[in-house]
């Protein structure tokens, strides 16, 4: 970082252009990246929050003209002055450029680029000509001689995309604004299109996705974030109820085409299939349960995801020709290595459906009442009590399974339900809204607790022993650990102990194959962005790849692998696209600041989803929470801001 010559990043300007090496100025937060892909060198950065320059033989004029282009590309046409705005002043950059400068070019850029920030309705304009107007502020005399010398400017070598704050957090990059702005006009099919460009299971990521895009959602620093997860479920709602069915083709034919075995009918398997399948490569997926879904029908209760929807979006995909073999384990019913010689690619796309040990007395000694909390959910998903002996129980975790496993516990009866956690409430890594929906639930709540031991009587549990813990010094994940604190050992009466501290992959399948590396968490080692393993015709993704991860994770997973293994069949190298490399540059400059001053007063409250009374809700597995209807789903995605970005980078 202390090679920029100019930086007026977040308006902070740095200018090094006339000192000595040894006494630049470093810019202040601000992460710049030396290198963009492997081996192409960053020399300037231009986007909506300024310029960084770092190499002088990147001329100004050129890079804003190839941004300005970029900028006017990305205008939606929506707002006049955006809109033709932007076209005239590339217009204007572009004939500069060509040695055809004009006296006062300068002041009509300077104009149009004020009167568009100030004119325009979305972020697209509001930051658009921020960095065309540093530039025109710190770099006068280049534009002037530009213009003067009336010299051809050769054309650099540059890279530009356009994302937003919201899109860049969703591991999928679905174009949030546009499909929010698709609601807020009432074209809710092209809402739907927008999505299933990359995400084949709107219902369903409408209803449990953990949301990574609304803690990015700029409105939030206004009042609250817009509520994106319940917009996807809202226009995939209105297509059920509406008995419609989406026309799902074959419109992006691969030049060649071949056959696919996908394990696992999960969130990663399926959209991988769904992607394989638009490409029209023959697609089989083999599947050890009875039905689709993998842990997102054995794992997530379904007053959370009912089951009829994930079936019906799984059987549209069907649609496309996907053909799924249930009841088929492989390892046991098929092996691997035999959907290897049969298929020119194979994509692994198992849950973590096994759980993990709690290192605690007792937990291996096969009592009755002691069940993983994954067999428990499973269990009651399947439709019955796993030991309807137990009433009086505790589940140990803080995650959404061990959430799941307490709130479920009232919907088959039990009647004293617990849940321990061994760090505070503030850490507990479960969804926030799922916290307080089991607090509201009369689940009862133990933190800074863990277990020691299980007790039992004629092999059964008849009670937990736990002890208080305290936080302490930091670990490696950078919270503070939790210690014992001495001598406060307690004991829980229960005959139910559920531990749902973690989960595991079982890759047992693997045992037909040589040459698939894997970690020592039980993961398939993949390359992280074409999902290829050490095998070259074996991709992954989902828990198999991450361990237990977000459901939107695996789903982004099986759509890179899709992509890759299109890429392999049509005997293609597989390489990074440059919407990787551009994820590696956004995990330095961040798309979104917490702390940024948006400008405008909030006041647009966000809309909430109707539910159940708690009372009522905690003793039924329908479905909990009722969609939005028609007009709240308008007033939500009116709050949108459209926070596009544009960046642009010399290479």
């Amino acid at each position: 970082m202390n090679d920029i010559l100019f930086s007026s990043w977040g308006g902070n300007i740095v200018d090094n252009r006339d000192k000595d090496p040894g006494a630049f100025q470093v810019p202040e937060s601000l992460a710049f990246p030396e290198t963009f892909g492997k081996d192409e060198a960053v020399k300037a950065l231009i986007g909506w929050y300024g310029l960084v320059l770092r190499s002088a033989d990147v001329h100004v004029v050129d890079l804003c003209r190839s941004y300005i282009e970029a900028v006017s590309q990305a205008s939606c046409g929506k707002c006049i002055p955006c809109r033709t705005g932007t076209n005239v002043m590339a217009g204007i950059l572009q004939r500069i450029c060509a040695g055809k400068g004009k006296t006062g070019d300068l002041k009509r850029l300077r104009e149009l680029a004020e009167t568009i920030r100030a004119a325009s309705k979305c972020q697209v304009g509001q930051t658009g000509p921020v960095a065309l107007i540093d530039a025109l502020s710190h770099f006068e005399e280049v534009f002037r001689d530009a213009i003067t010398s009336g010299e051809v400017i050769e054309a650099g070598d540059y890279r530009s995309t356009v994302s937003a704050p919201c899109m860049d957090a969703c591991p999928i990059h679905l174009d949030i604004p546009t499909y929010v702005e698709c609601i807020r006009e009432g074209r809710y099919q092209d809402a739907l299109e927008v999505i299933r460009e990359r995400l084949p299971l709107p219902g369903v990521v409408g209803r449990v996705c953990v949301r990574p895009c609304e803690e990015n959602c700029r409105r939030a620093n206004m009042d609250d974030s817009v509520s994106i997860k319940y917009l996807k479920r809202f226009v995939a709602d209105q297509e059920l109820a509406c008995h419609c069915r989406p026309h799902y083709t074959v419109d992006q034919p691969s030049e060649k085409t071949g056959k696919v075995a996908v394990v696992g009918a999960g969130p990663a398997g399926v959209t991988c299939a769904y992607h394989l399948a638009r490409r029209g490569h023959e697609v089989t997926i083999y599947e050890s349960l009875g039905e689709p879904g993998g842990m997102a029908a054995m794992g997530i209760p379904d007053y959370r995801l009912p089951r009829d929807v994930l079936q019906t979006e799984v059987g549209w995909i069907e649609d496309l020709g996907v053909k799924i073999h249930y009841n088929t384990a492989v390892g046991k019913d098929i092996k691997l290595s035999e959907l290897e010689e049969q298929n020119d690619a194979v994509f692994v796309g198992i849950g973590a459906q096994n759980s993990t040990s709690m290192r605690v007395e007792g937990e291996d000694k096969g009592y009755e009442g002691f069940i993983p909390g994954v067999a428990y959910l499973r269990a009651v998903n399947e439709g019955y009590d796993p030991y309807p002996e137990g009433k009086k129980m505790v589940v140990i975790g803080g995650g959404n399974v061990a959430i799941d496993c307490v709130r479920c516990s009232f919907r088959i009866g039990k009647e004293d339900v617990h849940l321990v956690y061994r760090r505070t409430e503030k850490e507990m890594p479960a969804d926030d809204v799922e916290i307080e929906d089991a607090k509201e639930e009369k689940v009862k709540f133990h933190f800074l607790t863990t277990p020691v031991r299980i007790l039992e009587k004629d092999n059964k549990v008849v009670g937990l022993e736990c002890i208080q813990m305290k936080l302490g010094e930091p670990d490696a994940s950078g919270r503070r650990r939790p210690v014992p604190v001495e001598g406060s050992e307690f004991v829980f009466d229960c005959d139910l102990v559920i531990p749902a501290i973690g989960q595991r992959v079982d890759l047992s399948l693997l045992e037909s194959v040589d040459g698939v590396e894997t970690t020592r968490w039980q993961t398939l080692v993949v390359d992280e962005f074409t999902k290829q393993s050490t095998r070259p015709k074996i991709f992954s993704a989902g828990d198999c790849e991450t361990g237990p991860g977000a459901l939107i994770t695996a789903c982004a997973g099986g759509r890179k692998a899709a992509i890759n293994i299109d890429r392999m069949i049509n005997g293609l190298e597989l390489v990074w696209e440059e919407g990787d490399h551009f994820d590696k540059l956004f995990d330095a400059v961040k798309l979104y600041d917490a702390d940024e001053d948006i400008g405008i007063p909030g006041g647009g409250p966000r809309k909430h989803l109707k539910m159940l009374p708690p009372d009522s809700r905690k003793y039924t597995f329908d479905e909990v929470e009722a969609g939005f209807p028609v007009a709240d789903a308008v007033a939500e995605a009116r709050r949108c801001l459209r926070c596009y970005r544009v960046a642009t980078l010399a290479v």
